[in-house]
C-alpha cells in the first residue's frame, strides 16, 4: 500500500464497508487485548506502521494489519 491507494477495513474487523484514501504512514503503538489481555503495559510492544486514512472528509489512524486495498481496476 502507498499515499493515494483506496483501502477498506479487512473483513475480519466486522466494519461495514467503507472505503478511504491513504493520505500519510506513521508508526505507533497499538495495545492488542485480544493478544495482550486488558492491562497495558505500553513497554512490552514496539511501534507499528498504521495509516492515515480519509473516510467521508474525517483522517483515521488504522494499523495497517486492519486494512485491504480495493480494486483500483473496478474504478478506472
Amino acid at each position: 500500500m502507498k499515499v493515494g491507494d483506496l483501502v477498506k477495513l479487512s473483513v475480519e474487523q466486522g466494519a461495514l464497508f467503507r472505503a478511504g484514501l491513504i493520505v500519510e504512514f506513521i508508526e505507533k503503538k497499538c495495545w492488542r487485548t485480544d493478544v495482550f489481555g486488558v492491562k497495558i503495559k505500553w513497554d512490552k510492544i514496539e511501534p507499528e506502521p498504521h495509516a492515515v486514512v480519509m473516510i467521508n472528509g474525517d483522517k483515521r489512524t488504522i494499523p495497517l494489519t486492519d486494512l485491504e486495498p480495493l480494486d483500483n481496476s473496478l474504478t478506472t
